[in-house]
């Protein structure tokens, strides 16, 4: 399994105390700039527009397939899981539906409602883990259709999908898979209907989805609720009624919008190229760090601790639900209040430091009006990892032993820009929390992470240094940080040694300022006097440097080239190919 990438967490700005994911998970910057991509080309339509917008539809159709191990025939975009299950209900083949009676409304009105319509009728599980020892104790012969959810939104069960898929058989298997897709690795391939909303735990706004429909499900299910863009040969007008397509498409109402379709498209991507199974990994190492918290603080866990996913839920002792999340308010943290629970859900850019907020919000119900008075410990960043804190100590003890007119420092790179993680010595006149040079970051943007050995560039204040810079890698060979060691040269030094140029920056916008300011230079053109060839090749430039890495540089360089930050995305997709 691959480690989380620190570009992950850069796509993601949510405050610190959010852990509501299990209700609504705020979308990445990739969502929100694919969003504004679009809606501007929507501003500008021409001929070919339309056509162009609507082929986001075949893409999000594409990931969501790779993503449950199907095809593009087998996906259809839905707006909602709601929808999805509508008509997972509506067009169900008849008989008996099995569907727990402690669902989340979403997956009961459905099938109540086509029960209502005489489409079918229901049977309640009676309330508990859907487990398949109780799912088979239900099973008769009228029963043709059993939904789940693949993570009950109160428990945070996790259901065993591939258990349920045996004992179910050849009757039609329906998951919600809302609560657990994305985040959880499950064989979500085994089930007949599969629908997913994008809003919570993919990050990619309201108004996204998809359902995957099995062979077995297309061979069985009516479509009624199927519309015109869900039949066959949608583009011919010949005023008939045409047959549904023999597709998942037949579950299509109308088309959806392009917008969104590409904005979901997105959302799917950074889960792909993130891995499935490294945001499920970081997201357990936040629930479990939040559960020792909520033990020590005297909390009762209400929630599955074995099979579960995200959701973490407890109640406090003597302590209303109501008064409980009152304090998590007031300290920043947003959660679900239920009637008689709490209900905390992390995500993988979730701060490990949100626990020690929790603590002390817990802290202040059992004793009103006094302050915690241990120390808060001192961040390491938002993911730091175990080798790189073990190292913070020793940076100090490396450059007491190199004395004066040395400098040690450490750069973890899950906390990009601002990386620097502890530094001893003051030859660049830089503190913690401070970024790192132009040259690391071009070096990390690049993907070259070969160690740099005694080489001669310049301190801020002109004198000559000399540096090395040792990257740091987990077990499974990726860069997580680096050490770096600057010494004042006093003697002469060789000229076989390398010279390399680099900026010292104090702050990340001095390092915005240099990288713009250097590639304007190399252009040689002033902005106000830039084609639109000259602008682009400014941003080329800083594509190349890292530039992007850093959070909000959209906004910086469109300001200094006088464009909107829509046409520097249209520039980095030009360049980007």
């Amino acid at each position: 399994m691959k480690p989380l990438s620190p570009r992950y967490r850069l796509q993601f700005s949510e405050p610190e105390g959010y852990l509501d994911f299990a209700r609504f998970g705020p979308p990445s910057h990739a969502v929100l700039d694919t969003t504004a991509r679009l809606l501007e080309k929507a501003t500008q339509a021409g001929p070919s527009t339309v056509d162009e917008l609507m082929r986001e539809e075949t893409r999000a159709k594409a990931v969501a397939a790779r993503l449950c191990r199907s095809d593009i025939d087998h996906i259809v975009l839905q707006p909602h899981t709601s929808l999805g299950l509508m008509q997972a209900a509506f067009n169900a083949p008849g008989g008996t539906a099995l569907v727990s009676a402690a669902e989340f409304p979403a997956n009961t009105y459905p099938w109540a409602r086509a029960e209502q319509a005489g489409r079918l009728t229901v049977r309640a599980l009676p309330e508990g883990h859907v487990t398949a020892d109780r799912v088979a104790a239900a099973l008769s012969e009228d029963v043709t259709v059993v939904s789940v959810s693949a993570v009950d939104f109160r428990t945070g069960y996790r259901a065993d999908l591939a258990a349920l898929r045996d004992v179910v058989g050849d009757r039609l298997l329906v998951v919600d898979g809302i609560q657990g897709f994305g985040v959880v690795e499950e064989p979500w391939e085994i089930a007949d209907i599969l629908v997913v909303g994008g809003q919570k735990w993919l990050r990619a706004g309201w108004g996204t989805g998809f359902a995957m429909l099995s062979d077995r499900a297309l061979e069985r299910m009516d479509p009624v609720l199927s519309g015109w863009t869900g039949a066959r040969d949608p583009g011919l007008f010949d005023n008939t009624i045409h047959p549904p397509d023999r597709t998942a498409a037949a579950w299509s109402i109308s088309n959806l919008s392009p917008v969104t379709s590409g904005a979901f498209a997105a959302a799917l991507e950074l889960v792909e190229d993130t891995g499935v199974g490294a945001i499920a990994a970081t997201i357990a190492e936040r629930v479990d760090a939040l559960e020792e918290v909520l033990l020590s603080c005297g909390a009762r866990i209400v929630s599955e601790r074995g099979r579960r996913a995200g959701i973490l839920a407890f109640a406090l002792p003597d302590c209303p639900a109501e008064q409980t999340g009152t304090a998590l308010s007031a300290a920043g943290i947003a959660a679900t209040v239920r009637p008689d629970h709490i209900r905390l859900s992390p995500h993988a850019s979730t701060s490990p430091d949100v626990a020690e907020r929790l603590r002390a919000a817990l802290r202040s119900l059992a004793a009103p009006g006094r302050a915690d008075s241990r120390p808060a410990p001192a961040a390491t960043g938002a993911a730091t990892h175990d080798v790189l804190a073990s190292l913070i100590p020793a940076v100090h003890g490396l450059a007491a032993m190199l004395g004066p007119g040395n400098e040690v420092l450490l750069h973890d790179f899950s906390r990009l820009p601002d990386s620097i993680a502890a530094i001893a010595g003051d030859l660049t006149h830089r503190t913690v929390g401070g970024p790192m040079t132009d040259l690391l970051l071009g070096l990390i943007r690049r993907g070259t992470t070969q160690d740099l050995i005694n080489y001669r560039t310049n301190n801020p204040d002109g004198r000559p240094i000399r540096s090395s810079t040792l990257f740091l890698r987990d077990a499974d060979g990726v860069a997580i940080g680096c050490l770096c060691v600057n010494s004042e040269l006093s003697e002469a030094i060789s000229e076989d040694v390398r010279r390399r140029d680099e900026s010292f920056p104090p702050d990340v916008d001095s390092l915005q300022r240099f990288l713009v300011d250097r590639a304007i230079a190399k252009v040689g053109v002033q902005p106000s006097e830039m084609k639109k060839q000259q602008k682009a090749a400014v941003v080329r430039e800083l594509d190349e440097a890292g530039f992007f890495l850093i959070r909000d540089s959209v906004d910086h360089v469109a300001g200094r080239l006088d464009v909107t930050r829509y046409t520097i995305y249209n520039y980095l997709n030009e360049i980007r190919g």
